[in-house]
């Protein structure tokens, strides 16, 4: 019987948002990656630093227990299979039990995210997220220099959600682009009872709740919703949360206030948004992405 990674949840990730290798990066030429692959060979048992997401990966693989595997973590890299080996290394040294990983030495890596069935891809290339979006797959630019995740929660994967564009479609946000916030407010109020559609990362959220529902001794999520929306536009984002039947542990309806102080206090592993002043000001306090999605990015 063939190996499948159905019923768990599955995160492709590439090298740079797991480990810190912005030193190594540096170096990279696409015309003569040499002296990149020659740094990386010569620290081959070198361990990488821990970088942006790793400790949301760290936290997710926590819910393999028991025998029972919840999470799959895939290495989705443009590295070359020799700076491969080192990452496997750092996993291996860092106690992450990562088995997958596909190497393209420049190649477009998001073209593997179908037959991985991938809930979630994290990337540092801007262009391979935007493509892996287009092609429907939750997707996040990780700002390599964003602060890195709090300690103060070892047993809650903590993860942020703005809302238009990201949980929601983009559909209330191009009223408000388009004839300002009293027209967006108008619209929202008049339609608070039907379902905003779905946005990109309907999904993982999905499977975060259903995760959450399996179970673990060693681990629990946490999710927020943080959004620039204020009442009375709040109530269409509650009631379509709840007709999904999914669940938020936090909501926060900031109308435009900053969101990164909000952060900081929630302190979250992760944090999603579609409009990098946002994720500029979260990363100046916790690990965050953009979501290039929606009428904010054309």
């Amino acid at each position: 019987m063939p190996v499948t990674l159905d019923d768990q949840l599955v995160v492709a990730i590439s090298s740079r948002a797991l480990f810190d290798f912005e030193e190594e990066n540096s170096l990279f030429d696409a015309e003569n990656p040499q002296a990149y692959m020659q740094l990386q060979l010569e620290r081959l048992n070198t361990p990488a630093r821990p970088g942006v997401a790793f400790s949301l990966i760290k936290k997710l693989l926590a819910f393999n227990t028991g025998g029972v595997p919840r999470v799959e973590v895939v290495m989705l890299s443009r590295n070359d299979p020799v700076s491969g080996m080192r990452v496997f290394n750092s996993t291996q040294a860092a106690e992450i039990p990562l088995q997958r990983g596909v190497f393209t030495q420049g190649g477009q890596p998001f073209r593997y995210l179908r037959p991985l069935g991938a809930h979630l891809f994290l990337s540092a290339n801007a262009e391979d997220v935007s493509e892996a979006l287009q092609l429907g797959y939750p997707a996040a630019h990780v700002f390599t220099d964003s602060v890195k995740a709090s300690a103060s929660h070892p047993r809650e994967v903590r993860i942020a959600f703005d809302g238009d564009a990201v949980l929601f479609s983009d559909e209330a946000e191009r009223v408000f682009q388009s004839h300002g916030l009293e027209a967006f407010q108008r619209h929202e109020k008049d339609k608070a009872e039907l379902l905003l559609p779905d946005g990109p990362f309907k999904p993982l959220l999905a499977a975060l709740n259903r995760l959450q529902q399996a179970g673990s001794e060693n681990m629990r999520i946490r999710t927020a919703l943080v959004t620039a929306r204020s009442a009375p536009a709040h109530e269409r984002a509650i009631r379509t949360l709840m007709k999904w039947n999914i669940r938020v542990d936090e909501a926060m309806f900031l109308g435009g206030l900053e969101k990164g102080p909000f952060l900081r206090e929630f302190e979250p592993d992760f944090f999603f948004d579609d409009q990098t002043g946002h994720v500029a000001s979260a990363a100046r306090h916790v690990p965050a992405g953009h979501v290039s999605s929606g009428v904010s990015n054309p």
